[in-house]
């Protein structure tokens, strides 16, 4: 008994120590920008919304902090339910072509809907919400599609990721041929949102984000022991009476959702789901009960750092979050691929 307290109270302690960092961090991600802000005029700006303080907190950057915290924690825990589910360390929203997909539906959205301002040389898309329509669509078809003919045919988990990565190649192709027969402003703006951009939602889209992700997270802490049975052995959760085929669907079909919403409103933003169900099962383990809060934190935790590098880097320049995450992530799966491998 005492071995299992210690067992739990390590976990949450850590899970305590990035709730902490991720607060810790939250003024700074407020202040930082090319209009530095203070803590004091972050706090006075909470109550005043009349300054200019007050304007740049609640119509810019607070929005795009929250942005970062949901969306970071969306796509990890997006990460964590597919590995188990596909019992593949690479599952991710980009293995199954969910990121690939978006890409095409909204490189779509612009080909079809967007024209340039003749005085500015700046393009304007009809209604920007097709964009984030068509990124939805296209990234939900290929998870339908891969899900289809798993259900069908029956699919192993690693014939499920190979369809995934035959999906992506395929959204790419499709890109590819938008781009070519794109103009110059309609190419530079489809490049533009596949680097992934968090300042793009504003209030209206981060409650869609919130709620969405909301409901999910409490579905998949809900599972949780389901989830740890099936990461023992296929066998072992079907003599617990788990209906394993149909938890695999959903959960699937759940975190597929998640991550297209949120791929949807930003962009492509690459190796969080990747990485950080995976530093999080080598520091605490693979008990979903901690595992799925723990890569939620650890997600929003590393995409509100990275988006405040962005800001930094060349400032007033700033970067797109998704080139951020990607030179973080390489090291840091490399890193984790070494580690592993010596551990074996």
């Amino acid at each position: 008994m005492e071995e299992y307290r210690e067992y739990i109270r390590r976990k949450v302690i850590f899970s305590l120590l990035l709730t902490g960092a991720l607060i810790f961090t939250f003024p700074f991600a407020l202040g930082v920008g090319s209009y530095k802000l203070t803590f004091s005029q972050i706090w006075k700006a909470f109550f005043n919304h009349d300054g200019a303080a007050g304007m740049i907190v609640w119509n810019i950057r607070l929005p795009r902090v929250l942005t970062s915290i949901f969306v970071g924690a969306s796509l990890a825990i997006s990460g964590a339910v597919m590995q188990t589910l596909l019992k593949n360390p690479l599952a991710s929203p980009f293995t199954m072509g969910i990121s690939h997909g978006a890409m095409f539906g909204a490189s779509l959205a612009i080909l079809l809907f967007s024209g340039s301002e003749e005085s500015t040389g700046r393009i304007m898309v009809e209604n920007p919400y097709f964009i984030v329509l068509f990124a939805f669509t296209g990234s939900i078809i290929g998870v339908f599609i891969i899900l289809s003919l798993a259900r069908l045919k029956g699919l192993s988990p690693e014939a499920v990721i190979l369809s995934g990565v035959a999906i992506s190649s395929f959204f790419m192709a499709g890109t590819t041929l938008l781009h070519y027969f794109a103009d110059e402003l309609q190419l530079a703006a489809m490049v533009y949102w596949s680097f992934g951009d968090l300042g793009r939602t504003a209030w209206n889209e981060l409650f869609l984000v919130i709620i969405s992700f909301g409901i999910i997270f409490s579905y998949f802490v809900f599972k949780s022991w389901d989830l740890n049975a099936i990461e023992v052995d296929e066998s072992v959760a079907k003599s617990l009476g788990i209906d394993t085929t149909k938890l695999r669907f959903f959960g699937i079909i759940l975190a597929s959702l998640i991550a297209s919403i949120t791929v949807a409103f930003v962009g492509v933003i690459g190796f969080i789901g990747l990485i950080c169900p995976h530093m999080i099962r080598l520091i605490i383990g693979s008990d979903h009960r901690f595992l799925i809060p723990a890569s939620a934190l650890l997600g929003a935790l590393i995409l509100m750092v990275s988006d405040m590098f962005s800001k930094i880097i060349l400032s007033p320049t700033v970067i797109p979050v998704g080139i951020i995450t990607s030179f973080i992530g390489v090291p840091l799966f490399m890193y984790l691929l070494l580690r592993v491998e010596v551990r074996r």
